[in-house]
């Protein structure tokens, strides 16, 4: 009996060990990764600002300004512009296409339940 109590408690104990499941991924709405001279770029979008992670890390700001066509963000030493996907970014005066540009995989955000409980019912069906 002691034996058999042990041995559900060691198979319990490793199934909670287990590798929990990796979350569903969906593609970004405003992040994407480029490459950049072979380096990995991360850009992000938002209202009237382009946000870029380096591959050392380091976090530059880009700030939108007026463009004839497509999109243009600068801060004065870096500009990126382009339209869609097709993004290049110019430093020092040169002009390098960010290659493979695709949206960044995140998890896929589970409703929180905690936010419906605050949320107004649906209205009942109307009735015939």
């Amino acid at each position: 009996m002691l034996r058999t109590a042990g041995l559900v408690l060691a198979v319990a104990l490793l199934a909670g060990c287990a590798a929990p499941e990796k979350p569903e991924e969906v593609p970004s709405k405003d992040t994407f990764e480029c490459e950049l001279e072979g380096e990995r770029w991360l850009v992000r979008l938002t209202d009237g600002e382009a946000r870029l992670l380096t591959p050392a890390g380091e976090r530059i700001n880009l700030y939108q300004i007026a463009s004839a066509s497509g999109v243009r963000f600068t801060n004065g030493l870096i500009e990126l512009r382009g339209r869609g996907m097709e993004l290049t970014m110019v430093r020092d005066g040169f002009a390098r296409p960010l290659l493979g540009c695709k949206p960044l995989m995140v998890p896929k955000e589970e409703p929180n339940p905690w936010l419906r409980m605050w949320q107004p019912a649906p209205p009942p069906p109307l009735s015939k």
